[in-house]
This record gives structure tokens, C-alpha cells and sequence, in this order.
């Protein structure tokens, strides 16, 4: 009997993207872009870090977008039906000041997530990444113990972890991360994934 690990991505599989609803409320576009448009995380987040202070905002506003957000109709549901099955780990890149509030939505499952660094004035300097490639390292990390992990994400950033793992599934993904990665199952809604995370661990 294998032991499994479900490893989720946490924005675009179970609450909708914080930089997307940051960018709608702030009414500033440019923050619309995420890990779907950019690869390279570290790119992507000087970006956003120029654009905040540009426009004078920091975490306290970010955090105001964020107590409005709820997750996903059926997230917390599915995770609920899911950590019946097996453990779950949430693997995200967002930041452990951004998702505090969201797992209390979620019902505080697990998360491993990164670091922003805050100035005492609110302004967010800078941020720390757990480790380098954070999900794909986290799904060897966790096999290296004794556990099959079974992933699924949305993104470029989390093909690493979908790959790496048992058996992994795109979920909710752009028509273009899904023709360039034919061979890895997509699913739309929470009971076809719930469904193939359930036979993956027969």
C-alpha cells in the first residue's frame, strides 16, 4: 500500500488569482499578468514590485483585495472530500502574507509557500523564495521520504510538480499550456479531478 501526498497549486485551481483581482481593484492592467503569461517568476515579480511602488501600494492593500476574495464555488468542498483520501499539501508561489486569510476560507489546510519582505511603512521591498524551483523541489523532497505525491496545478510553473510526480493533472489551464503538454490529463471541474486523483491511488 503506497502512501500518497495530493499536491495542489493553490491561485486558478482553488481561489481565483490575487494579481488579477488586485489589478481590477486597483484599476492598474499591468498587474493582470501572471505565471500563465511569464515563466520566469522572478521576472515576473520585479515587475509587480515596480509597478506597487510606482503607484504607492503595498501589503496593506493587497490585503484589503484579498479579505474580499473567496475560493473557487465547490473548492473548499473538494478539498475537504480530498484530505479524506489522502494528505494534502497546497504548493504555491504566492506568499505566506497573502495566503494566511484564504486558508481560513479553505479550512486551514496545509500550504508551503515564499516570503514577502515588508518595510515597516507597508511597502513590500523584496520577497524570499522557500527554496529554488519551489514545487518541482517540494514533490522530490517528499518522494524522498516515502511518499507518492500526485499533483495538479494550472500553470507553467507547475508542469515541473505534474511531471515529477506519480500521476499529475492539469486543471482549469490555458488552451496553450494544454497543447503543449498533450500527454498530461485535463480536467475542468473538481469531481473529474477528485475522480482521477481517486484511481491514480488504486
Amino acid at each position: 500500500m503506497s502512501m500518497y501526498i495530493t499536491c495542489l497549486d493553490l491561485e486558478g485551481v482553488l481561489v481565483p488569482e490575487i494579481w488579477i483581482a488586485f489589478a481590477e481593484a486597483s484599476g492598474i492592467p499591468e498587474l493582470r499578468k501572471t505565471t500563465r503569461d511569464e515563466p520566469d517568476y522572478d521576472k515576473l515579480m520585479k515587475y509587480r514590485l515596480a509597478i506597487l511602488n510606482e503607484h504607492n501600494l503595498g501589503l496593506k492593500e493587497i490585503q484589503e483585495t484579498i479579505a474580499k476574495i473567496d475560493p473557487m464555488p465547490g473548492a473548499k468542498e473538494f478539498l475537504d472530500k480530498l484530505r479524506d483520501l489522502s494528505q494534502v499539501i497546497i504548493i504555491s508561489d504566492t506568499f505566506t502574507q497573502f495566503a494566511k486569510p484564504l486558508m481560513k476560507k479553505l479550512g486551514m489546510p496545509t500550504i508551503f509557500c515564499n516570503t514577502l519582505e515588508v518595510a515597516d511603512n507597508g511597502e513590500i521591498t523584496g520577497y524570499k523564495m522557500r527554496v529554488e524551483k519551489s514545487k518541482y523541489t517540494t514533490v522530490k523532497a517528499l518522494q524522498s521520504i516515502g511518499y507518492e505525491t500526485i499533483a495538479s496545478g494550472d500553470s507553467h510553473n507547475d508542469l515541473g510538480m505534474i511531471k515529477a510526480s506519480k500521476a499529475g493533472f492539469l486543471f482549469k489551464s490555458t488552451e496553450s499550456i494544454k497543447a503543449d503538454n498533450p500527454d498530461i490529463p485535463a480536467y475542468e471541474t473538481y469531481d473529474e479531478l477528485y475522480e482521477a486523483i481517486k484511481n491514480a491511488m488504486d
